[in-house]
């Protein structure tokens, strides 16, 4: 069956009894580019395995099948799982696990089904689940590529450079573990029920972390602290988050030392920038590591 084709959608919701849930930002496609053009921006194909995250009623789910040589969905909502049976029939390729996939161990999961297989990651993700299924992914550290469809701001967020007003916390931390790419939007007449949102689909490719940071659990508390205090300067923000153990002097002082002026706010520096702080202050004072 066309499982993006409204009337179809609607004669399968109601042969099932289902009802979408709005805590579970439920919104099924309509259009068939969509679910094509995400599997293909994936990269998934002969030798692939891919993880799945909220299948739906699975156009995503089939697309990634007819190229990948094992799909793993894991879906939170067992009353998807007999329509699930239905629109995936045939496909021996495609396993669905009930769960929830933030409480799953990801890396064990990905060795047992995805022995010897390349593993991608791919979704289109409920927006209220939207940061920490990124989080989890990228932790997780056994992806090539993860490939997602997320509200369009959160995307512009992650996809953020210094100096610009989505760039935040959360982009600096994603473009440390990967490479961030915003692809393509999707409006809202996409999906039924049509959200208030503009969609975009986003692909992360993994990296080591960056050679210039020295201490990683000091460089993301630098990073913390100075996106605490927003539209303050760093010094505030460091002040704030080493106060207990540096004053503000010594602070201003680490700031002065990397050629920053000392008026410079957090979010008008990038990872090298953050790199060099930290282990300016690492040197100054090696009892922060």
């Amino acid at each position: 069956m066309n499982v993006c084709d409204s009337n179809e959608i609607k004669a399968l919701l109601h042969r099932h009894g289902f009802r979408f849930s709005k805590s579970m930002g439920q919104n099924f496609l309509i259009q068939d580019w969509v679910p094509r053009d995400i599997a293909e921006a994936s990269g998934a194909g002969a030798g692939c395995g891919v993880l799945e995250i909220g299948p739906g009623i699975g156009p995503l789910t089939q697309e990634l099948s007819s190229r990948a040589d094992r799909v793993v969905s894991v879906e939170l909502d067992p009353s998807l799982l007999p329509l699930l049976a239905e629109t995936l029939e045939g496909r021996t390729n495609v396993e669905v696990i009930s769960g929830d996939i933030l409480k799953t161990d990801i890396p064990a999961l990905v060795r047992e089904r995805f022995s010897g297989l390349k593993a991608l990651a791919c979704a289109n993700l409920p927006y209220n689940i939207t940061t920490p299924v990124i989080t989890a992914l990228l932790e997780a550290q056994c992806f090539s590529s993860i490939t997602v469809m997320i509200q369009r701001e959160v995307a512009r967020r992650i996809c953020a450079v210094p100096g610009t007003g989505d760039y935040g916390a959360f982009s600096l931390y994603c473009q440390y573990h990967a490479r961030c790419e915003l692809l393509f939007e999707v409006g809202p007449e996409c999906f039924l029920p049509a959200p208030k949102v503009t969609s975009a689909v986003l692909r992360m490719t993994p990296r080591p972390a960056p050679e210039e940071v020295a201490d990683e659990a000091l460089f993301f508390r630098t990073v913390k602290a100075s996106f605490a205090l927003r539209r303050k300067t760093l010094l505030n923000g460091l002040s704030a988050g080493f106060g207990s153990q540096l004053s503000k002097e010594e602070l201003a002082e680490a700031i002065a030392a990397c050629g920053f002026p000392p008026d410079i706010r957090g979010e008008r520096l990038g990872i090298p920038e953050f790199a060099l702080l930290a282990r300016e202050l690492t040197r100054r004072f090696p009892s922060l590591s």
